[in-house]
C-alpha cells in the first residue's frame, strides 16, 4: 500500500539534510536551511511535495511540542514572575504596532478593515524561531529573554480574539461582543483546570509512573499529557500551541519535568523542521522576484516599525538600554500565527492576493534573517553603546550597562565551578556530605525515584533525569562544573556519560567510579581524568585490615597503601596520552599532587619559623605554593614567609612526603 505522505516526508527531509549540511560548512543557521528547502519543494518551484495539507500538520505538532518544552521550562511561578511583562509589555508591544500599521495602511490608501488585520499580522513575532534559539543559547532566563517570553505569550492568547475579530472586520459575524465574552469564559475554566492539574494531578501520576521505572511508560504518559491538553484547548476554541504550553506548565510542577524535556526533545526537533519547511512552501517565486525592490522596502520598513515599537514596549517598563537593545533584536519578524491568521483573512477576502504575497514574502525574509540578528545581537549592541556620543550621555549609559550585568547575573541559575555528582548511591551519599561540609556547590543527578525523594527530603540539590541524555547535563551545567563524579553501576551508561561530557567540557575534570579493574582502560579512553574501582579499594581495605591485626605501625601501612596506589594506578592512567586541555598540562605529574593541609598541630620544628628554617623544601621535598591565613590568602611565597598555627598550607609534592608532613601538623 502506497503512503503519499511518507514520499513527501523522504523528499523534504531528504533535501534539507543535503541543504543544512551546506549551510552547515558555510556556517549559517539550520532554520533558513529548512525556509529554502520549503521554497525548493513548494508549488512555486519543483513542486515536489503532493501532500500540502498533511505537511501542514506535521508542522503543528512541531509547535505543540515547542510551546510543550518552553512551558516545562517556565514553570507557573516561573510564569507569575513575569505578568507584567506577558500583560502590560504584551499589550504595549501588540497594541502599539496594531495603531501605527493601521494608521500607515490607511494613508497609503487601504480600507480601515484591511489596515487594521494588517496591524493584527505585523503585531505577532515568531514563537517558533524566537524561543528555540533563545533556548540554545540558555538566555530564557535572562532579562531579555523574560521579556521575549512575556510578549510572545501574549501574542499567542491575543491570537484567539483577533480571530474573533477578523470575520467582524470582514462584515460576517453580527454579535462579536457575545462571541468574545464566551470565550473569555472558557478560558477561564481552562486555566482554572490547568492550577487543578499542576498542583494536584500531574505530580501523582507522574510520581505513580516513575517508580514503575518503565521508560516507555514515561514517555507515554507525557505526551499524552501534551496532545490531551492541546486537544483540549482546541476544543474550546483556543490554539493548540497553547494548549501545549499549558501541559508544559501542568508537568513543571512536578519532580520529574527535567525528564519529560530530555525525552520529549527529539520529538520536536524532528517535527518543527516540518514548520519553517511549511512556512517555506508558501512562496510564490515570480511574485517574489518580480517585486523584489517593493519587498525589500517593506522588509525593513517592518522590522524599523516593530523594533521601534518593542524598543518603547521595554523602555516604558524601565529596562535598561542594554536589554532593550538585546530585546528588540529579538522580536522584529513576523511569526508564525500571522501566518495562520493571514489564512483566515483571505479567506474572508479582507487581504487582495497581491498583499497576501507581499505579507508572505516579509515574513519569510524576516523569520530567515532572524538567526543571525539574534546571534550578532550582543556584538551589535556593544558596538552601539560604544559608539561617539557626549560624555554626560556616556556616563549615564555606563552606570545603565552596569545594572543590566549585575540584573543578568543575578537571574542566572547558580551553577557555576561547581561539583556533579551523577548518581546517589553510598558514594553519591557521602561525595554530597563532604561537599556540603567543605561548601562545594554541587549538583545531583539521579533517575532512581526512591533514593530522588530520599535525596529531596534531604533538602538535597538533585535533578531527576537520565545523565545519558545531553539536555539532562545542561541543565546541571556541566560545561560550568570543576569536577565530575561518576557514581553509578552501569558501565555502558557511564561510558556514554563521559563520551556525552567531553561534548560540553574539555576542562571539567572527570572522576569515574567502576567496580572492575578491567573497566579502567576504556574509561581513560573515553575521558576520565581519574577511575577509582571499586575491586581495588576493597583489596587495600581488606590488606589495611589485616596489617593492622598483626600490629603493623599506621605510618608503615600509609606508607605502604601510597607505594600501591602510585604504581598500580599510575600503571592505569598512563594510557591516557596527554591531559583534556594544555593548559592543564604542568597538573599532570607523575607522582606529584597538589594537598591542602592545616596546621593543626603546634610543631616547633616548623610553627612560628620560616619556610627556609622549617627546611619543608630541604629535608621533605615539598613546595608550599600559598597560604590561607584567615580570610586572606598569601600568594607571594618567599623563604622568608612565616608558617602560624591555623595555616592552611597549599602544597605540592610525592604523596609520601605530603602524608609525613600531614603526620607531624595533625593532631
Amino acid at each position: 500500500m502506497e503512503i503519499p505522505i511518507l514520499q513527501d516526508i523522504v523528499i523534504i527531509l531528504g533535501l534539507s539534510i543535503l541543504i543544512i549540511l551546506i549551510f552547515q560548512r558555510l556556517k549559517l543557521p539550520a532554520i533558513l536551511g529548512f525556509l529554502i528547502a520549503g521554497i525548493i519543494a513548494g508549488p512555486h518551484a519543483f513542486n515536489l511535495i503532493s501532500s500540502q495539507h498533511e505537511v501542514e500538520l506535521l508542522s503543528e505538532i512541531g509547535i505543540i511540542f515547542l510551546l510543550f518544552v518552553i512551558g516545562i521550562e517556565l514553570s507557573l511561578k516561573g510564569l507569575a514572575s513575569i505578568k507584567r511583562i506577558i500583560f502590560l509589555g504584551g499589550g504595549l508591544q501588540v497594541g502599539g504596532t496594531i495603531l501605527i500599521t493601521a494608521a500607515i495602511s490607511h494613508f497609503i490608501g487601504l480600507p480601515w478593515n484591511t489596515s487594521i488585520f494588517l496591524g493584527f499580522l505585523f503585531s505577532l513575532s515568531s514563537t517558533a524561531i524566537v524561543l528555540k534559539l533563545l533556548q540554545e543559547k540558555g538566555e530564557i532566563g535572562s532579562p531579555h529573554g523574560k521579556i521575549g517570553l512575556g510578549i510572545l505569550i501574549f501574542q499567542d492568547i491575543i491570537v484567539v480574539p483577533m480571530m474573533l475579530f477578523t470575520p467582524l472586520l470582514a462584515g460576517e459575524t453580527p454579535n462579536i461582543l457575545y462571541t468574545i465574552s464566551i470565550m473569555a469564559l472558557k478560558i477561564l475554566i481552562v486555566l482554572i483546570l490547568v492550577y487543578i492539574l499542576a498542583r494536584y494531578v500531574a505530580p501523582k501520576i507522574f510520581g505513580w509512573v516513575v517508580k514503575t521505572r518503565n521508560q516507555e511508560l514515561f514517555v507515554l504518559t507525557v505526551v499524552v499529557f501534551c496532545f490531551g491538553v492541546a486537544w483540549l484547548t482546541s476544543t474550546v476554541g483556543l490554539s493548540l500551541a497553547l494548549g501545549a504550553f499549558f501541559a508544559g506548565l501542568i508537568i513543571s510542577e512536578s519532580d520529574y519535568s527535567h525528564q519529560a524535556t530530555a525525552n520529549v526533545l527529539p520529538f520536536r526537533e524532528i517535527f518543527i523542521s516540518f514548520f519553517f519547511i511549511s512556512v517555506g512552501t508558501l512562496l510564490n517565486l515570480d511574485f517574489f522576484f518580480n517585486n523584489i525592490i517593493n519587498i525589500l522596502l517593506l522588509v525593513i520598513g517592518v522590522i524599523l516599525l516593530k523594533m521601534l515599537v518593542v524598543g518603547l514596549t521595554v523602555l516604558i517598563l524601565k529596562y535598561p538600554v542594554r536589554t532593550i537593545f538585546l530585546a528588540l533584536f529579538s522580536l522584529f519578524q513576523v511569526g508564525e500565527f500571522s501566518l495562520l491568521l493571514s489564512g483566515v483573512g483571505k479567506e474572508s477576502e479582507l487581504i487582495p492576493e497581491n498583499i497576501y504575497q507581499y505579507f508572505l514574502a516579509i515574513s519569510i525574509i524576516t523569520m530567515g534573517i532572524t538567526p543571525f540578528l539574534i546571534e550578532k545581537a550582543p556584538r551589535i549592541t556593544y558596538a552601539l553603546l560604544k559608539a561617539p556620543i557626549p560624555s554626560a550621555v556616556r556616563k549615564r549609559l555606563e552606570n545603565i550597562k552596569r545594572s543590566s550585568k549585575a540584573e543578568e547575573e543575578f537571574s542566572e541559575e547558580n551553577l557555576h565551578d561547581h561539583l556533579v555528582i551523577i548518581g546517589y548511591g553510598i558514594n553519591g551519599e557521602n561525595i554530597s556530605k563532604a561537599a556540603r561540609k567543605a561548601e562545594i556547590p554541587y549538583v545531583i543527578l539521579d533517575t532512581n525515584p526512591d533514593t530522588f525523594e530520599k535525596a529531596k527530603a534531604k533538602k538535597e540539590p538533585i535533578i531527576f533525569g537520565d545523565a545519558t541524555n545531553n539536555s539532562i547535563l545542561k541543565h546541571a551545567h556541566v560545561q560550568e562544573a570543576r569536577v565530575i563524579v561518576i557514581a553509578i553501576s552501569d558501565p555502558g551508561a557511564t561510558r556514554k556519560i563521559l563520551t556525552n561530557i567531553r561534548q560540553f567540557t574539555q576542562t571539567a575534570t572527570v572522576i569515574v567510579r567502576t567496580k572492575y579493574v578491567r573497566e579502567i582502560k576504556d574509561a581513560i579512553r573515553l575521558g576520565a581524568d581519574e577511575v577509582v574501582p571499586e575491586e581495588f579499594e576493597t583489596s587495600i581495605e581488606i590488606f589495611t585490615r589485616v596489617l593492622k591485626k598483626y600490629l603493623v605501625p599506621f605510618d608503615e601501612i600509609q606508607e605502604f597503601i601510597n607505594q600501591i596506589r602510585s604504581s598500580d594506578y599510575e600503571m592505569l592512567t598512563s594510557m591516557k596520552k596527554s591531559p583534556h586541555s594544555p593548559a592543564l598540562q604542568h597538573l599532570n605529574i607523575p607522582n606529584k599532587e597538589i594537598v591542602t593541609l592545616k596546621v593543626q598541630r603546634d610543631n616547633h620544628k616548623i610553627v612560628g619559623k620560616s619556610i627556609e628554617e622549617s627546611g619543608i623544601g630541604k629535608n621533605y621535598r615539598v613546595t608550599i605554593l600559598a597560604i590561607q591565613r584567615d580570610k586572606r590568602y598569601l600568594t607571594e611565597i618567599s623563604p622568608e614567609t612565616t608558617i602560624h598555627q591555623g595555616d592552611l598550607l597549599y602544597l605540592f609534592g610525592h604523596p609520601n612526603n605530603i602524608n609525613h608532613i600531614n603526620n607531624m601538623l595533625s593532631f
